[in-house]
């Protein structure tokens, strides 16, 4: 054992192991400075330990406590009674109907096709949701369309509605 040693410890093999030290330390740099990037620039790996630690603590999922945020900003929008303002804040609300449906499992390219999915039975209010899902394609497509407060309160008076059943479902 001791011959295998000083044979491995000899200046000879360790010239001819080198290359392979060098290539070694350069792949294991290249793959802490990779885990670095990755851990830096992904946010599911900074958000992921935090959502679980706060749905344990507050007995309620994360996405909940997202979606009462993102729902207070809509209702801010609403308060500042501009046009511009109630516009964004009917394009939100339909956009984050569209990530519910999508995390339900409903498939489609856009929120038209997981609308036509839904039945009465799970979205009661299914043909008020068309109406405002219009009013929001209104707004996306026609730079001069018109929007009054009351047509914009009524429009996310309707989403919340239909937030409450499918979450609720």
């Amino acid at each position: 054992m001791a011959d295998f040693l000083e044979q491995l410890t000899s200046s000879r093999v360790q010239n001819l192991l080198f290359p392979f030290k060098l290539l070694f330390a350069l792949f294991s740099l290249a793959g802490a400075v990779f885990l670095i990037f990755v851990h830096h620039n992904t946010r599911w790996l900074r958000a992921r330990p935090l959502r679980d630690l706060f749905e344990f603590y507050s007995l309620k999922p994360y996405e909940e406590k997202e979606f009462e945020q993102n729902w207070k900003k809509i209702k801010k929008r609403l308060e500042r009674k501009w046009e511009s303002e109630s516009k964004l804040a009917i394009i939100e609300a339909d956009r984050i109907l569209d990530n519910l449906l999508k995390q339900m499992g409903y498939r489609g390219e856009t929120l038209g096709e997981r609308l036509k999915q839904l039945k009465p039975d799970l979205l009661p209010n299914i043909e008020e949701v068309w109406v405002a899902h219009k009013i929001r394609n209104d707004i996306i497509h026609d730079p001069n369309y018109r929007l009054s407060h009351q047509e914009a309160e009524r429009a996310v008076e309707i989403y919340e509605k239909a937030f409450d059943y499918l979450r609720n479902a």
